[in-house]
């Protein structure tokens, strides 16, 4: 990686997910930061960080600029970002439309989550014609900062990301709350269905970040032929998948729609 970052400027620094992307960034190291917000005032725990009110000011001391805002108050906003290198991580917004906005022709759009802020984001990104090697280099490492990271190539694919890793927990606290329901049905106290479901999903989440694939560990326990097979064989025979697919659909639905 080459040394030094470049300075990086978070408009939107204070929001959940600018503050999330900030705490990845500070715990990493090595970047220089200048945030800017309405009230001018660093969070607490952002020791080093640079605040102005000021988003001109921001773009002046910064080579590589990230806007995490609502797509609704960056519409309404004029940057000249021209000759800077932009991230955004806007729902909704094209690169085409951040380009036409900002004046930048570096510019990199991606999807990200408030698990930044613990590491473990996902965030997908994609990027315009003039993004060069070293851009990218610069882009992986910030959002290496926030978890795990791919560069994709389409850029409508962004739209499933948005619906499937973008709400923390979001889909995934649905199902949880279904298993907590159908326990506390069968007579099991709600403190101990809650946390016996939350445990359950930490380590599912654990064991489904290494090792085998999800289809393996599925397969691995219908082919053990226990209980949980049973279960598994009962929601694979049910409409379960299909309506699971149709809900992402319509999350990309919005999405795309913003």
């Amino acid at each position: 990686m080459p040394s030094p970052l470049p300075h990086l400027g978070i408009i939107g620094g204070s929001g959940m997910l600018g503050a999330a992307m900030l705490r990845a960034v500070l715990a990493q190291g090595g970047w220089q930061v200048t945030i800017s917000n309405r009230s001018g005032v660093a969070p607490d725990w952002a020791d080093g960080v640079r605040v102005t009110q000021s988003n001109a000011e921001l773009v002046a001391a910064s080579d590589l600029v990230l806007l995490c805002l609502p797509p609704a108050v960056f519409a309404d906003m004029s940057l000249d970002l021209s000759g800077k290198l932009v991230i955004s991580v806007m729902a909704g917004v094209d690169l085409a439309a951040l380009q036409a906005q900002t004046g930048a022709a570096r510019v990199v759009r991606a999807m990200s989550s408030p698990a930044a802020g613990q590491g473990l984001a996902y965030s997908p990104w994609v990027a315009s014609a003039a993004v060069d090697a070293l851009d990218r280099q610069y882009v992986t490492r910030l959002f290496e900062a926030c978890g795990a990271t791919d560069e994709i190539a389409e850029e409508p694919l962004l739209d499933h990301f948005t619906a499937m890793t973008g709400p923390v927990p979001g889909f995934v606290a649905y199902f949880a709350e279904a298993m907590i329901n159908h326990a506390t049905a069968q007579g099991i106290p709600a403190e101990v269905a809650d946390k016996a479901i939350r445990q359950l999903f930490l380590a599912s989440g654990q064991m489904l970040a290494e090792g085998p694939t999800a289809a393996e560990h599925v397969q691995g326990m219908v082919d053990y032929a226990g209980t949980t097979a049973a279960g598994l064989d009962a929601m694979r025979a049910s409409p379960l998948a299909d309506l699971i697919s149709a809900g992402l659909t319509a999350a990309a639905d919005k999405a795309r729609s913003l």
